[in-house]
């Protein structure tokens, strides 16, 4: 495989990096494959796949063979370290290949490759670097191709495959090494710029090559080759059409490829040599047709047989051909012609049969067993046996064997390899089958050599194609390379010459040793025989040293006969004769060897006297013993020990010698001591004369065997006795039988009569004797026949149930299929179907059956809810005592600063302070902040209240409302809260705006939306700025970098540019009018070209725009994506009839038209491009700017250029294709994630967030969004129990800027008052944003849903039980007493169940109840509540009750989602807990803190009562209850006369914490009462307007001079 672009969606720039990453790997690693092949064709050696290349190059062996190839006096063979790489293989590398690597580099050095190719050694050795040795490779080919040294390296990019593993590896492998592919393209401008001396005119001149080659003129390609500044070598004027053919296939080819990789993405730079030849390649073909233009010479010379003309074409310098010598010239012409016959063997043929003009075909199956083509076959058999290629190839030819075609020239091939094919056959035998197969493929490859002969490129591609050759992985673009060789190639002519001198040579030497030889046969010493026969001229393989004498007697024996035979004394043996005498020598010498040795040991059997193991080596071949027989085993052991035992009382028995003569008369020698022979008598040891000979034993076998035949000639006789005797008692029995059958013949009829009549009366007889007897046994027969047809039966079922039993596997599979395709079957009925029918319900209605894991869960989601709530509840409490500290410890800095001053000083404060503004430190100012932190919290989280405000406003006002406050409400979406909140308001005006005032799809264009407005203003100005400089600011750069660019494409402005540069250059004026029409402008070719060339750049530039937009989906702000979402589902829903492509309009104008087109119409005022202060854009930049964004809004609405602009009729074809650019383009933006996914907001997140929202909002925008509100809010908000009214009565009524401020203004006769009051009204203030507890709403509608769930959970406990085709049916239908019984059943089982549920999720109790009703009560009961629900509206009977059936469906369709539903609500209940937790631990810190501020302040406070060096305890104050009157703080004391006071004393005692007193009161001396006072307790009074408070519930206190004498007398102040 390779890499390919999906092209079905949008891709992530990740996806498209690492897309990119694969391209580079999958380039690399073609690279390698066309290096190795290339090294593959230059070595003739096979090398590893490219995956393991690298690996191969580190030792340099590869690279230093590659460079013997070139260079081989640089680079000799016997130079390469471990040339055969055994040392790599066994111990890795070593440093001594470092060697290979630098002759590598040197042969290169030496042919001349510029050193910018050249790899460091250690890129090779260390693998640093293997990028640059593969470029190096390639360089290396391209220029060898040049000098006509290698072939040129193929381009296989997309032709190869590797797998996605291979592809994987080679990308890490090149990001391990962070290393980056050198331009491959670009190699052949490279090497033409080093090579060259003048790089521009050679540049010039290798284009002009190519411009004539394309046209295809022969004359002008041969001068534009011939122009000197080419530097093209060996031009030759009779192989100009040569050169031009082959220069236009390479340069069509290498096209090819060029497309190919730019299709593909490879990440290179276009150059215009990928596509055109290069100064190498022009000089590497030119080379290439030279070599071709020799070759043919040669062929032709050796057609003629032609010596002289063979030596000039062999002497050609093209050629190059090394050690040619004149001597040879005759043994060149015989050797290269033999080459070129057998090159040539399959050459020019013509099929037989082939005029009919049908091809033979493969043989019926019907006729191959007929006798006709089993003889045919076994004719063919009998031919190929014989050998004869012409017999062969006549019975091939035979009809009957109904094989395929067949040519008469390649007979020798047919016999040759159909010889082989009976040889391999394990039956010595080829079947018709065997015949067709091998005989079509045989005719397949010589109808390829004749295509190559032909020189027919297309035929020999059809020829390799043809199925019946069976070749895998034919490429039709090698099909030309393929057919190549039709004659002798470079190399075999080179081959031929080394091989014809080296053989002379040879020849030579060897006529002087044989010379040599047969002068030492003259004389009779072998000595000197066998030192000629070593003589390394002669070249004898297989000399023995002791086989001497053998050699030089069989070759004298030899040169006798030879002598003899051409009655020559002097005839001499050649080399043939003498191999053949040497090898016969070392065969006697073998053979005589085994003979001496099998005597050996038959001698040493016979001494044992164990007749098997005799027998076993008499029958040992080498001997050759005849007429040997098993059965005389004994016999052979007797006789021949007997005889032994004869030689032995006469002979010496030493272990010496024994002598063995040869049928020729020779004698050899073996030792009984060392087993060694010879054929030399032995000089020491004395001869064994009790060593019986071959012929000796010879004799006593055949002695013994011939008795034995004679014993066994009985055996025989005997037998055959036997049967001549049966054959002459056979003959009397047939000479008896013939005369019987001649009797019956004769009476034949009457034989005939009388078997019938008396087979006629034993049936008659046997039928009336059955019959009688199954009258007599009638109920006998009839149980039998019934016990049969029983037992026929039972078997029958016996075979089926036992086959059902073989295959109960299959039979489940049946059946589990048909019921899961039933159950599928009705599951999308249920699913899909409007009103599903009973039946369908009741299959499914055990779904909404719980499981104790339902309860589990369940229980789960209360439990955590519940204490969800308390937490919540918790939470605020605290955040309540959190408000309350904040009050205290306001009232403690307050106090410590204001009651420093006397009484009235200190009513007089608390008065004016009361004056001061929203938050100032009163109960009623408190409130009323609190009423509005309360009216914005609902503002901003309910953004249908703002949705509406603004929907009523004219759009003036709203516009400047919006800007003003609405983005200040949700502080600019500063954060993901409000930036969630913010987009649920612009979804919510924008439903509004489509529901209340688009009638049309259209309408939301020419209506001007001001939530469209405020969108794209908000997106585009504030966050939405970066990405448009990220989207367009390269496309706008490019625009303004390009000082020529100048687009104008009014015809009438390139008229007017027209004439005014014609009067600048000339200075003469234009003879044209100055104001034409655009017609008249049009009617000039100078402004036609003029406006091609605006309209070609105006695409160019357009496009890329385009490319830009399409392609950064991800960078355009969420925000306005999902308002587009929104645009294109609200305008679908409403009008579904509409087109999906005005729809796509209408959201590409707002992505497009009016969130972009202003950035590129004015780059500069949207910040796209950085201008310095001062500086505009070139009016040309902004009219180019300005044409493309037209361009874009006509092909993002998909508007043609007509009328005015007709003359632009041509880019409307361009306008097409980039609108559906377009729309995939809007399609992928509209592709968002709900915004609850996105900012991670549910329902819970409000409550666990710690910190509270706060937005900052001047008076002003405060007290207007109050008054719009009041004016607007029965529109606003229309239901009379809306929250609204609730929060809007809270605040009474509209306040004034200075009673909010809290500071009074100028008197309006003074002329700053309005001033003063604006300024007022812009001070900006903080609100806390808070919610308030809303009543929840009555429960009537719970009613009815309750009566709605009891009805279905009793339909569904009678579905169950009771069947029935409808609803009705059901109900009216009294139920049997088995469904009764079920729906007791199911009535007790879930009743065990219930108990075992915990108490928060046990049924209510109607459900309970229900359940103990039996199934006739629960119908009447269904029955009453389907009345009630009739009544309700909620079922209708006409239609038999179909509502609650559909409902029962829904339900059982949402269980899977709802247990979904509740595993999520389980989560988020988890995470939530979670966060309150969080909270509620913040608040305890919070509340612990400001307790401990409180105490310090007040600890603080009680300090300043101690005098330096003093630590005394505070002392307790006394006054009298009359003193205290006197100073105000005491008011009265119920039932106790003023005169009394006198008697009453108080005593003020401080406590051990500080601020806390106590206070006793005593009358006549005697303890009343006490009191326990808080210091804090009286500041929060004083806070919320409490002037009096009561002690002892009888005495009334003034707060404030209480508080005074405190601070005076405790605190000091």
């Amino acid at each position: 495989m390779y890499p390919r672009h999906r092209t079905d969606e949008r891709r992530t720039a990740e996806e498209m990096d690492e897309e990119r990453r694969q391209n580079i790997a999958y380039q690399y690693l073609c690279r390698l494959e066309e290096a190795k092949r290339w090294m593959e064709t230059c070595l003739s050696e096979e090398l590893p796949p490219p995956t393991e290349l690298e690996e191969t190059l580190r030792n340099g062996v590869v690279l230093a063979k590659l460079g013997h190839c070139f260079a081989p006096t640089v680079v000799p063979l016997k130079k390469i370290y471990d040339r055969e790489q055994t040392r790599y293989k066994a111990a890795g590398l070593h440093f001594r290949h470092t060697d290979n690597i630098n002759y590598w580099c040197d042969a290169m050095s030496h042919v001349g490759l510029p050193s910018i190719f050249h790899p460091e050694t250690t890129d090779i050795y260390d693998k640093k670097n293997m990028p640059r040795v593969v470029y190096c490779i390639h360089a290396l080919s391209l220029y060898l191709f040049k000098l006509g040294l290698a072939p040129q390296i193929q381009d296989l990019y997309g032709k190869v495959d590797f797998t996605e593993e291979e592809i994987t590896n080679m990308k890490r492998e090149l990001e391990k090494y962070g290393l980056q592919l050198p331009a491959f393209s670009k190699i052949g401008g490279i090497l033409a710029n080093e090579l060259s001396v003048d790089e521009a005119a050679v540049h010039a001149a290798v284009l002009a090559i190519n411009e004539a080659v394309e046209r295809g003129v022969v004359a002008e390609t041969l001068a534009a080759l011939r122009n000197p500044s080419a530097m093209l070598l060996d031009l030759r004027q009779a192989l100009a059409g040569a050169y031009q053919d082959v220069l236009h296939r390479a340069k069509l080819e290498k096209g090819s490829n060029a497309r190919n990789r730019y299709l593909q993405g490879i990440p290179e730079g276009e150059d215009i040599y990928d596509r055109c030849l290069t100064q190498a390649e022009i000089q590497g073909n030119i080379n290439k047709v030279n070599v071709l233009g020799a070759l043919e010479d040669v062929d032709d010379a050796l057609e003629r047989q032609d010596a002289p003309g063979l030596l000039r074409a062999l002497q050609d310098p093209v050629l190059a051909l090394r050690h040619l010598q004149r001597d040879n010239l005759d043994r060149y012409l015989e050797q290269l012609s033999a080459d070129r016959k057998q090159k040539a063997l399959l050459g020019q043929v013509t099929p037989v049969g082939m005029g009919h003009g049908h091809p033979v075909q493969p043989p019926c199956l019907l006729t191959l067993g007929s006798p006709a083509v089993l003889q045919a076959v076994s004719r063919i058999n009998a031919a190929i046996r014989r050998g004869t290629a012409a017999q062969t190839l006549e019975v091939l030819m035979d009809p009957a064997a109904q094989l395929p075609v067949v040519y008469p020239p390649a007979a020798p091939l047919y016999q040759h390899q159909l010889a082989l094919l009976q040889r391999q056959h394990p039956r010595g035998e080829l079947g018709q089958e065997e015949l067709f197969v091998a005989v079509e493929m045989l005719s397949a490859v010589v109808l390829v050599n004749r295509a190559l002969d032909a020189r027919d490129a297309r035929g020999l591609w059809s020829s390799l194609a043809s199925p019946a050759l069976g070749l895998a992985a034919v490429e039709e673009s090698n099909a030309q390379r393929e057919a190549g060789a039709e004659f002798l190639s470079w190399n075999d002519i080179q081959a031929s010459v080394n091989n014809t001198n080296s053989s002379v040579q040879e020849e030579n030497n060897r006529v002087l040793a044989v010379r040599l030889i047969n002068e030492a046969l003259v004389q009779p010493d072998p000595e000197k025989t066998l030192a000629a026969l070593l003589l390394p001229a002669a070249a004898l393989p297989g000399i023995v040293l002791p086989t001497a004498r053998r050699y030089h007697d069989v070759l004298v024996q030899a040169r006798r006969l030879k002598a003899q035979a051409t009655a020559d004394d002097g005839a001499e043996l050649w080399w043939e004769e003498i191999q053949e005498g040497v090898c016969r020598a070392n065969q006697d010498t073998v053979a005589a060897r085994s003979m001496a040795l099998g005597m050996a040991a038959i001698n040493q059997a016979i001494k044992e006297g164990k007749a098997a193991q005799t027998l076993r080596v008499l029958l040992n071949p080498a001997v050759s013993l005849r007429g040997v027989v098993s059965a005389c085993a004994a016999a052979y052991q007797d006789r021949l020990a007997a005889l032994m035992a004869t030689k032995s009382q006469a002979g010496s028995a030493q272990l010496g010698w024994v002598r063995h003569r040869l049928a020729d008369g020779a004698n050899f020698y073996l030792s009984l001591q060392s087993l060694e022979g010879g054929w030399q008598r032995p000089r020491h040891g004395a001869p064994n004369t009790t060593h019986l000979s071959r012929d000796e034993i010879q004799s006593i076998i055949t002695q013994v065997t011939a008795a034995h035949d004679r014993e066994c000639l009985w055996a025989s006789n005997v037998a055959f006795v036997v049967r001549l005797q049966a054959r002459l008692r056979g003959f009397l029995v047939r000479r008896d039988f013939a005369a019987r059958r001649h009797v019956l013949r004769e009476q034949r009829p009457a034989a005939t009569r009388i078997q019938a009549c008396w087979r006629g009366f034993k049936q008659r007889r046997a039928y009336q004797e059955r019959l009688r007897y199954l009258r007599d046994n009638t109920d006998a027969a009839i149980k039998i026949q019934a016990g049969v047809r029983m037992w026929q039966a039972r078997k029958r079922y016996q075979e089926r149930l036992r086959y059902f039993r073989q295959n109960v596997k299959a039979v489940i599979k049946i059946q589990a299929f048909v019921r899961a395709n039933k159950a599928r079957g009705d599951y999308r009925m249920l699913v899909h179907a409007r009103s599903p029918p009973l039946s369908i319900i009741r299959r499914f209605i055990h779904l909404l059956e719980q499981s104790q894991h339902d309860f589990w869960e369940e229980s789960e989601v209360l439990r955590l809810q519940e204490e969800v709530v308390k937490r919540i509840r918790a939470s605020r409490q605290l955040e309540s005592d959190l408000d309350l500290m904040d009050i205290k410890i306001g009232l403690l800095v307050k106090n410590r600063i204001t009651l420093q001053k006397n009484k009235e000083q200190l009513s007089g404060m608390m008065a004016i302070d009361k004056q001061k503004g929203l938050k100032s430190l009163s109960k009623e100012k408190r409130q009323k902040l609190e009423a509005y932190q309360h009216l914005f919290y609902l503002l901003q989280t309910q953004p249908v209240y703002l949705a509406r405000l603004i929907f009523q406003m004219p759009q003036n006002k709203s516009t400047k409302f919006m800007e003003s406050v609405i983005f200040t409400l949700y502080n600019y979406a500063s954060n993901p809260r409000e930036a969630y909140l913010l987009l649920q308001l612009f979804k919510a005006a924008l439903q509004e705006e489509i529901r209340s005032k688009v009638d049309h799809v259209h309408d939301i264009l020419t209506g001007n939306a001001t939530v469209i407005r405020l969108v794209v203003s908000f997106y585009r100005n504030a966050r939405g700025q970066n990405a448009l400089r990220q989207i367009l600011g390269g496309p706008v750069q490019e625009v303004l970098r390009d000082k020529t660019l100048s687009i104008r494409t009014d015809p009438v402005d390139i008229y007017k540019a027209w004439i005014n540069q014609t009067e600048s250059q000339s200075g003469q004026k234009s003879k044209f009018p100055y104001e034409v029409s655009p017609e008249q402008a049009l009617s000039h070719t100078e402004v036609q070209r003029r406006l091609d060339i605006s309209i070609r750049n105006l695409l160019a530039m357009t496009d890329k725009f385009v490319s830009a937009i399409t392609s950064s989906v991800d960078k355009i702000p969420y925000g306005m994506r999902y308002v587009a979402k929104i645009l294109r589902t609200s305008l679908a829903e409403k009008f579904p009839k509409a087109p999906e492509e005005e729809i796509d309009k209408i959201v590409g104008n707002l992505l497009y038209y009016r969130f972009m087109n202003p950035a590129v119409v004015a780059p500069d005022g949207f910040d796209i491009v950085d201008i310095s202060a001062g500086v505009t854009l070139h009016p040309d930049h902004r009219r180019s700017l300005g044409s493309i964004a037209k361009v874009l809004q006509h092909a993002a609405a998909r508007k043609a250029f007509d009328g005015e602009n007709v003359h632009l009729c041509g880019v409307n074809r361009y306008l097409e294709d980039t609108y559906h650019k377009f729309r995939r383009f809007i399609a992928a933006a509209c592709c968002v994630p709900e915004p609850e996914e996105r900012f991670n907001m549910d329902e819970y997140s409000e409550m666990v967030a710690v910190a509270k929202p706060v937005i900052y909002i001047t008076v002003g925008e405060l007290i207007n969004t109050h008054k719009l509100l009041l004016e607007h809010q029965d529109s606003i908000a229309p239901q009379h129990g809306d929250p609204l009214h609730e929060l809007l009565e809270d605040l009474d009524e509209l306040p004034t800027v200075q009673a909010l401020v809290g500071e009074s203004v100028p008197s309006p006769a003074d002329g700053s008052a309005e001033q003063g009051l604006a300024h007022l009204s812009k001070m900006e203030m903080s609100l806390t944003l808070t919610g308030k507890l809303v009543p929840a709403t009555s429960s009537e509608d719970s009613d009815a849903r309750s009566l709605l769930l009891s009805t279905k959970q009793m339909l569904v406990d009678v579905i169950q039980s009771q069947a029935g085709d409808s609803l009705t049916e059901i109900l009216w239908t009294r139920a049997s007493e088995h469904e009764e019984a079920s729906h007791e059943h199911l009535m007790r089982r879930r009743a065990l169940r219930d108990a075992q549920t915990p108490v928060t999720l046990k049924r209510n109790r109607s459900l309970a109840a229900n359940n103990q009703l039996s199934m006739e009560d629960k119908k009447r009961k269904i029955i009453r509540n389907l009345r009630r629900l009739e009544s309700l509206g909620l079922v209708d009977s006409a239609h038999q009750y179909q509502e609650l059936i559909n409902q029962l469906a829904k339900d059982i369709r949402n269980q899977r989602q709802y247990r979904q539903h509740r595993r999520e609500e389980l989560l988020k209940l988890r995470q939530t807990l979670q966060g309150l937790n969080a909270k509620t631990l913040f608040y305890e810190e919070q509340i612990d803190y400001y307790n401990q501020y409180i105490k310090t302040c007040l600890d603080n406070l009680a300090a300043s009562n101690k005098v330096s060096g003093k630590n005394k305890k505070l002392q307790p104050l006394r006054y009298t209850a009359a003193r205290l009157f006197d100073k105000g703080v005491l008011l009265e004391i119920e039932e106790l006369p003023l005169s009394q006071f006198r008697n009453v004393i108080f005593d003020i005692i401080p406590c051990e914490e500080s601020g806390r007193f106590q206070v006793k009161a005593k009358f006549m001396g005697i303890d009343m009462e006490r009191f326990q006072l808080h210091y804090q307790d009286l500041l929060q009074l004083q806070y919320e307007g409490v002037a009096v408070m009561k002690m002892f519930d009888k005495a009334k206190v003034n707060v404030n001079l209480l508080i005074f004498l405190l601070n005076k007398k405790f605190f000091k102040k």
